[in-house]
């Protein structure tokens, strides 16, 4: 059985994505180093938040998604070194919930990592993401509650900082919870770097090419998104959110439009602000393990100015729905295209197994 186990907990909103892609790319030379990754896919890591935080949509999903937990804790106690369980979702979890985990885990010593970004930025960024698993709240009612509920991932529950470790300290010692604050200044790789330092080990080596940032959206380019979610009816599994809203169309149609950054409501601001100042005094007087500078937790005092989502007209809407049409439309006809190139060359290789059919035959 594995010896001790990290569990990456987000939050959201934090590099989460480019560190999971990294790591799912590089598992089996992880392993190699003492580094086990435990499950089939990388989403046994999704499906075992859901059983951990006792979702019930998880009791109605395939066997093969309630079992990922089973999987997981499986295979810690089957192999060697350090377990590593990385998802951003685990950050709502419950007092009660985070206790059943670790002690699941046992006797395997638990560590907590926490990567964290200033609030603003994470409000922000949140809001667009959760556009992108198909909300319709706008900005202007989003976040305006702390959430009882451990499915509520887009919701200043599993957003504050302050409010997870909260949660999360009473499961596991403040002396093995290590808060990777991310440096906004630093190259992309730096979070990599000081993530696999807490984790324990070497980086030189690893393959870092399929890494990718999750990209945002221009405020006309969310709004129309958020307005669209609302006649998506028929898209609500989470494969549709998944492979068709938050792929297909946002990250690969909306998101290279480019667009204006935005910032949410002032109040909204001041609320951040506030959250970013109680989280920076909470650390300073805990005994976690705080990998980077308090200050990059703090929303600055001046800000840069920005539009807010509510000033998005209808027609800055129509304008990006009609790109969108015109974009879509395009790939129907390229998809088309497609489809009757394969199938003429299916055909051409039938007559060519024909011919030589005939041929033989003639021969005989």
């Amino acid at each position: 059985m594995v010896e001790r186990v990290l569990v990456h907990i987000g939050l959201p909103k934090t590099a989460t994505s480019y560190l999971q892609t990294i790591i799912w790319a590089n598992r089996d030379e992880l392993r190699r180093r003492g580094v086990v990754v435990p499950g089939v896919e990388r989403r046994d890591h999704l499906w075992a938040s859901r059983t951990v935080r006792e979702d019930p949509a998880q009791l109605r999903a395939p066997e093969h998604h309630r079992g990922a937990w089973e999987r997981v804790l499986a295979e810690l106690a089957s192999t060697e070194g350090t377990g590593l369980i990385s998802h951003e979702f685990f950050a709502a979890a419950s007092r009660k919930q985070a206790a059943a985990m670790v002690e699941a885990l046992a006797p395997a010593q638990v560590h907590l990592v926490v990567t964290a970004r200033e609030p603003l930025g994470l409000f922000a960024a949140s809001w667009q993401e959760s556009l992108k698993n198909g909300a319709t709240t706008p900005m202007v009612e989003y976040g305006r509650h702390e959430s009882r509920s451990s499915t509520a991932i887009w919701n200043w529950r599993s957003l504050d900082l302050r409010l997870v470790l909260q949660r999360w300290s009473t499961a596991v010692s403040p002396e093995r919870i290590h808060v990777l604050v991310l440096d906004p200044t630093a190259p992309k790789d730096d979070v990599w770097e000081r993530f696999a330092s807490v984790v324990g080990f070497e980086t030189a080596g690893l393959d870092l090419s399929g890494s990718f940032p999750n990209s945002s959206m221009g405020v006309s380019e969310a709004e129309t998104l958020r307005r669209l979610n609302s006649r998506l009816d028929d898209f609500r599994s989470a494969l549709d959110r998944g492979v068709f809203i938050r792929s297909f169309l946002a990250d690969q149609r909306l998101v290279p439009r480019g667009g204006e950054r935005f910032w949410p409501e002032p109040d909204q601001i001041e609320d951040c602000r506030r959250r970013g100042d109680e989280t920076i005094a909470y650390l300073a007087g805990q005994p976690f393990d705080v990998v980077g500078s308090l200050e990059d937790l703090r929303v600055p005092a001046a800000l840069d100015p920005r539009r807010t989502p509510a000033s998005v007209t209808d027609q800055e809407v129509a304008e990006v729905a009609l790109d969108l049409a015109a974009t879509l439309l395009g790939d129907v006809r390229t998809l088309r295209q497609e489809r009757r190139a394969a199938a003429s060359s299916r055909g051409s290789r039938l007559r060519s197994a024909a011919a030589r059919w005939r041929s033989r035959l003639r021969g005989a």
